[in-house]
């Protein structure tokens, strides 16, 4: 719970008896590999917090290929934000890589936090804001060759290079696998 309450006094300033309240409204998850956080075709209608783990923004293409959009960490907020904020289906899937535990808030407490603490909404708003800047900033540039991609990938997120599939890196990077498996094969 600290890790959740250090992220959210990056953005505002809370008194004891409004973080004795946030905690109270949090709940703790846990996801197995696999498991979806929330689904394409429902409305989202929880906000987390990664403890551990890592999460991934998938969604499927007009070919019916998946592919990878974002993957997010520990320390970061998840959430299809939205879909959250205006109650409508979503596009895309958020699900674990690996193992994960969250601080999760249903939709109703993360309502109540904004009824509540007064500022919430500033503070939500920054939190969102970064949450939607990391994912924007993940992507690959698809226009470098495969090469620089997986050695910019390397450089950005040492942590998630034996972590998480090489198809979900090869989908992230926009490459086959057998690619990325060639790729990796003359770097070392």
């Amino acid at each position: 719970m600290k890790e959740l309450i250090n992220y959210i006094l990056q953005f505002g300033i809370l008194n004891q008896q409004q973080i004795d309240f946030i905690e109270n409204k949090a709940i703790e998850v846990a996801l197995e590999k696999d498991d979806y956080f929330s689904e394409a075709g429902k409305i989202p209608v929880r906000v987390g917090f990664i403890l551990e783990g890592v999460i991934r923004g998938c969604y499927y293409n007009n070919k019916g290929e998946e592919i990878t959009r974002c993957l997010i960490s520990e320390n970061s907020l998840v959430v299809d934000y939205l879909n959250f904020e205006a109650n409508t289906s979503s596009t895309e899937y958020l699900q674990a890589c690996t193992s994960c535990k969250l601080i999760v808030f249903l939709k109703q407490d993360w309502l109540e936090l904004s009824q509540t603490i007064v500022g919430w909404e500033n503070i939500a708003g920054k939190m969102f804001q970064k949450c939607l800047f990391q994912k924007s900033r993940k992507g690959p540039v698809i226009s470098q060759d495969a090469t620089t991609r997986y050695l910019e990938f390397m450089q950005n997120h040492p942590s998630l290079i034996n972590r998480i599939s090489l198809a979900y890196i090869a989908s992230y990077l926009g490459v086959t696998q057998q690619s990325l498996s060639r790729i990796r094969k003359n770097i070392r």
